[in-house]
């Protein structure tokens, strides 16, 4: 059998599967920002051993989504109105990088399938369902950053989403509005389909500072 038909198996390790399940947790907002974690529970709650446990945390610290404070433990980040902005930021470069790859491969398959997030929206909103509003909404996002193939944005952005569930959890108040996140996120499929760099540019650094206004106490 031809050698090049055949690649390894790749096994999820424990400590992965853990961290997986951290994030969205954090993300959620079932472990709360700010929050001390107990390593106790949190193995009893897993049903794992303490080794994974924390090697999933050390993984989580990594990436910015807990805080270890030495003699203290280890913390679920609080995002402030800087990181709130910072996020955005980093989001902005990583979704406008992925939206070139994609406008360079298949841009109509791409936008087709980032309307069908619209249209889970769209179900969302005429259900009064903020919950699954917020979720079309990530996976909208997820699918842009998906569809690029590049598994470094992926695995950037996987990070920053979680951040962004934090904020969107916490402050799902001040983002209430829905009908302009319905627009916003068409108009950015739309513009994709033509294939159109510069207005999807336009497009999510709009979308980018709309969100950091809704999000921050000061609106800029």
């Amino acid at each position: 059998m031809p050698g090049n038909l055949l690649r390894p198996v790749v096994q999820e390790t424990t400590p992965s599967l853990i961290a997986r399940q951290l994030r969205r947790a954090i993300g959620d907002g079932e472990l709360a920002p700010g929050q001390q974690l107990n390593e106790m529970e949190l193995s009893r709650s897993l049903g794992v051993s303490r080794g994974p446990l924390r090697e999933a945390l050390q993984r989580l610290t990594q990436e910015g989504l807990l805080l270890s404070v030495r003699n203290r433990g280890v913390f679920v980040i609080e995002v402030t109105d800087n990181d709130v902005r910072d996020l955005y930021l980093a989001r902005n470069a990583v979704e406008r990088a992925a939206a070139d790859r994609v406008i360079a491969s298949d841009p109509e398959a791409g936008a087709d399938r980032l309307l069908e997030k619209v249209e889970d929206m769209a179900a969302a909103i005429d259900r009064g369902d903020t919950a699954a509003l917020t979720e079309a909404d990530v996976a909208f996002h997820a699918l842009l950053v998906e569809l690029s193939e590049s598994p470094r944005l992926i695995r950037m952005h996987d990070t920053l989403m979680v951040e962004t569930r934090m904020c969107m959890t916490a402050l799902e108040t001040r983002y209430a509005s829905h009908s302009f996140r319905l627009d916003e996120h068409r108009e950015i499929s739309e513009a994709i389909r033509a294939a159109d760099e510069a207005r999807v540019d336009v497009l999510l650094l709009d979308h980018m500072r709309d969100a950091i206004m809704r999000l921050t106490t000061d609106g800029a």
